[in-house]
């Protein structure tokens, strides 16, 4: 009873996956590090709150462009070769990043250019990264294999910005870029040993705005595929109350002006309910219903901000975001095996592209229903109004796209 339960860890046997995966372990903590890092210096240099903003808008735009390039070129070239190139920019720019922060240039300007250099090469390796899944292992293992990816990746979420704390003021700031490029040197090794990934069909194609067009033609005529984009579109846009974690530290949860503990469980809890979710995974491989898993986890995630607005205690609420971390990652495991068997192998690359983009990117929006702008007294009422909202909207997708409902399971790979 206790097998079924527990991480399915199946797709580690398969050689090349196991390599794969071991690289996203090493990068998953390190770039927490880098994460940590960048506002962190950037706020010593300037003392403003506004430039670590800017820091987070230099983040999202090589993300949003290159995400989707880089999806075209993972279609027409080599993935193994792809991932190579991409992974040795990524390190190369840590190294610069190590370097301008060791030598105290104070540069604001330079961290910058730097952190935006280093999304625009993650941009690329993110839809290569994920497109090579399906062709390492079978498609009853996708689920498996996508649970086993973003339980580490949770893991370095809530893992890697504690450490960046507690390293900070042991050994400085400079060497939490060093630590990350030392460990992204290190998956360079796995990623070489991975075998050959072009593209199947062995057609010469350039990686150009046809190209992506092409990709946003083919998304449009699968439904499937739109529906699993929308269901992360509802859930972010609508209940993600993120940008209201510090004032509901101070105000409902009574953290001191200054910041405390409540603020750090508000923002660990998601990524810690993932985590502990993909723990106890093993059993989402037998789900043969993946459209319905997603429905569901919405609906999941939406009851949860619900309580999250109701909640007057700290570690009730903590719980709910738990529970929405967990049903995140269901969510997040199944749509990522629906666009892995969904889409044709030439396509996979284009459409793991507008996922690096759109995820991100609705999840950096501020959400209407649980804005700022409302007054601090209706807060409780709006957090719980974006959950409703979720609930109801993924209710109406459901019943507007039933082909997303009768979705099974593939049992082999499209071509």
């Amino acid at each position: 009873m206790l097998a079924r339960l527990v991480l399915d860890t199946r797709p580690l046997k398969v050689v090349a996956y196991r390599r794969l995966w071991l690289s996203t372990v090493i990068t998953a903590i390190g770039s927490q590090l880098t994460a940590v890092a960048v506002p962190k210096q950037v706020y010593d240099i300037t003392g403003s709150s506004a430039y670590v903003g800017v820091a987070g808008a230099v983040a999202l735009v090589p993300l949003l462009v290159f995400g989707l390039w880089g999806g075209a070129v993972a279609d027409v070239m080599d993935r193994r070769k792809l991932l190579i190139i991409s992974n040795l920019g990524i390190a190369v720019v840590s190294i610069l990043l190590w370097l301008q922060a060791l030598s105290g240039m104070n540069s604001v300007t330079v961290v910058l250019v730097l952190l935006g250099l280093q999304q625009a090469f993650f941009a690329v390796n993110m839809p290569a990264r994920s497109a090579s899944i399906a062709r390492l292992v079978s498609v009853e293992l996708l689920p498996s294999a996508n649970a086993l990816g973003s339980t580490v990746q949770s893991f370095g979420a809530v893992l890697g910005p504690m450490l960046a704390g507690a390293f900070i003021p042991v050994v400085g700031l400079s060497t939490l870029y060093l630590i990350d490029a030392i460990g992204l040197t290190a998956t360079l090794w796995a990623v070489w040993k991975l075998p050959p990934l072009p593209p199947l069909d062995g057609v010469r194609r350039t990686a150009g705005l046809r190209s992506v067009i092409d990709g946003f033609r083919y998304l449009s005529t699968k439904s499937v595929l739109l529906a699993s984009f929308l269901a992360d579109i509802v859930a972010m846009v609508f209940g993600m109350p993120r940008a209201l974690f510090p004032e509901m530290a101070e105000r409902t949860f009574h953290d001191p002006a200054g910041g405390g503990p409540a603020l750090g469980w508000l923002f660990a809890a998601i990524p810690l309910g993932a985590l502990l979710f993909g723990l106890v995974s093993g059993w989402l491989s037998r789900i043969t219903r993946h459209g319905v898993a997603v429905w569901v986890a919405v609906a999941v995630w939406g009851v949860a901000i619900i309580g999250l607005g109701l909640s007057s205690s700290l570690w009730v609420a903590v719980v709910f975001l738990a529970l929405a971390g967990a049903a995140d990652m269901v969510s997040m495991v199944f749509r990522g095996a629906i666009l892995q068997s969904a889409a044709t192998d030439d396509m996979r690359g284009r459409m793991q592209g507008v996922f690096t983009v759109s995820s991100p990117a609705v999840r950096a929006c501020p959400t209407s229903f649980t804005a700022p702008s409302v007054p601090p007294s209706a807060r409780p009422c709006s957090v719980s109004g974006g959950g409703i909202a979720v609930v109801v909207a993924i209710i109406i997708a459901a019943i507007a796209l039933p082909a997303m409902w009768r979705y099974r399971a593939a049992t082999t790979h499209p071509a």
